[in-house]
């Protein structure tokens, strides 16, 4: 079984950017939905960003224009572009891979 991990989190300040990264243990070509998602303290995981399928890309309201999911098939690697951070979308990131999750990786925005 596949198995992923993020990087890419840490500390920015409100209008800052990071990158995260998804990285598979095999390859992602054959999986149908690779997506990020979100966990504030004391909030339910949401969903970010998701390619699903061939083309379709979609963002929640909250983060369009501000963050761009991307893939790297040959690195086997889904990007999350994330620039204009503001103090709400800090949280713990995690990449999914079809039914596969990572461990996470936390985004602070803070001054």
């Amino acid at each position: 079984q596949v198995q992923v991990v993020e990087s890419g989190g840490g500390l920015v300040q409100p209008g800052g950017s990071l990158r995260l990264s998804c990285t598979a243990s095999g390859s992602i070509f054959s999986a149908l939905v690779k997506g990020w998602y979100r966990q504030a303290p004391g909030q339910q995981r949401e969903v970010v960003a998701v390619i699903a399928g061939v083309g379709i890309i979609k963002y929640v309201d909250s983060v369009k224009g501000r963050l761009t999911i991307s893939k790297d098939n040959a690195k086997n690697t889904v990007y999350l572009q994330m620039d204009s951070l503001k103090p709400e979308d800090a949280a713990v990131y995690y990449c999914k891979l079809d039914s596969t999750w990572g461990p996470g990786t936390q985004v602070t925005v803070s001054s």
